[in-house]
């Protein structure tokens, strides 16, 4: 099967971006498009997320689904993909579990990224595996149809008051990432209810990698200013909403990844542009699980704020508190550069 270098760029970049958005130096000054929107809202950081499910689903479109139909088992292909989504889930747990015990954590957090990546390639590789297109694009309108009919009828999008938040905070209490004990309220943006919408996200990211096995980059292009405007115009009725993943956020920012495949593809694969990114898509999960860990651990050893305080502070009486924030953030993604670059030169991919 052909192997697109695309795919492994832009999955490098969009880890990359994670770990620039996840680490400045001082979170008190952060440039705005590198935040994430504090409730309703769509800023560049809310785009990274959403483009990394969407490339999960695309992998899966040109691994699973095309050793499937190359004639590969499909119970074998079915136990791999739930052996991989238990590896992943783990490390979720354990990344958290660090957290909780170096950074003493007032509760252990059950929800997360690794968890809701897990999750999103169990369930749609599964899919990929079981049902044709006509079936994932029906499941993909019911996601969406009645997800969007869920929040619209039982208690809106607002903070706290909303479903998503009170079905989480029914079925897990602390363990989410934000309980107030003294209301019983609580939320968590990578919880059970809201991972309905990057279900979605993912399915579409399916279905886009589909076309592009097939060379149907027209499609590509077509479907990303379709959702986009579909998206803009399902904002009227439910905001873009990155916390409850709205079915609007899942199109606005699937246009958004479409088009984004479209043209990697178009100036890597077929204009041969070199595959910028590539070496941290082929450790994508290391890199920002290794990441975490650095930092707790940093945080843990109170090394972070002295390494940022004599790194880059001597930049902020000449530029201001923002720029020395993004160097910080700059330098850490340089770090973990060096480190997948390394471990692509040996030639280490761990299988996680």
């Amino acid at each position: 099967m052909p192997r697109f270098a695309s795919v492994d760029a832009l999955r490098g970049l969009t880890v990359a971006a994670m770990l620039l958005v996840n680490n400045p130096g001082d979170w008190g000054h952060v440039y705005r498009p590198l935040l994430h929107a504090a409730w309703h809202g769509c800023t560049a950081a809310d785009l990274v997320f959403p483009l990394f499910l969407f490339l999960v689903g695309v992998s899966i479109a040109l691994g699973i689904s095309a050793r499937a139909e190359a004639g590969a088992e499909r119970p074998a292909l079915q136990r791999a993909v739930l052996a991989r989504a238990l590896r992943i889930v783990a490390l979720g747990l354990l990344l958290h579990l660090l957290a909780w015990w170096v950074l003493d954590a007032p509760h252990l957090r059950l929800w997360g990224v690794l968890q809701r990546i897990s999750v999103c390639f169990l369930v749609v590789g599964s899919l990929a595996l079981w049902t044709g297109p006509r079936a994932q694009w029906w499941l993909l309108g019911g996601a969406l149809a009645g997800y969007a009919a869920l929040l619209a009828y039982a208690g809106g999008v607002e903070p706290w008051s909303n479903p998503a938040s009170r079905i989480d905070t029914r079925l897990f209490g602390p363990l989410l990432y934000r309980f107030d004990a003294a209301t019983g309220r609580g939320h968590d943006p990578e919880g059970l209810l809201s991972t309905l919408g990057a279900l979605a996200t993912t399915l579409i990211g399916l279905r886009a990698g589909a076309w592009l096995r097939t060379g149907r980059l027209t499609r590509l292009w077509a479907a990303g200013a379709a959702a986009l405007a579909l998206g803009a115009l399902g904002a009227q009725a439910l905001p873009l909403n990155k916390n409850l993943w709205t079915p609007s956020y899942v199109l606005w920012t699937a246009g958004w990844a479409l088009l984004a495949l479209a043209a990697a593809h178009v100036l890597v694969d077929r204009r041969g542009w070199p595959p910028l990114g590539r070496r941290f898509g082929s450790n994508a999960i290391v890199a920002y699980a290794g990441s975490a860990a650095m930092v707790y651990l940093l945080i843990a050893a109170g090394w972070l704020e002295p390494l940022y305080r004599i790194g880059f502070g001597w930049l902020a009486p000449l530029f201001g508190p923002f720029l020395p924030s993004l160097a910080f953030a700059v330098a850490f993604v340089a770090v973990w550069w060096a480190v997948v670059y390394a471990m692509d030169r040996r030639g280490w991919y761990p299988r996680i």
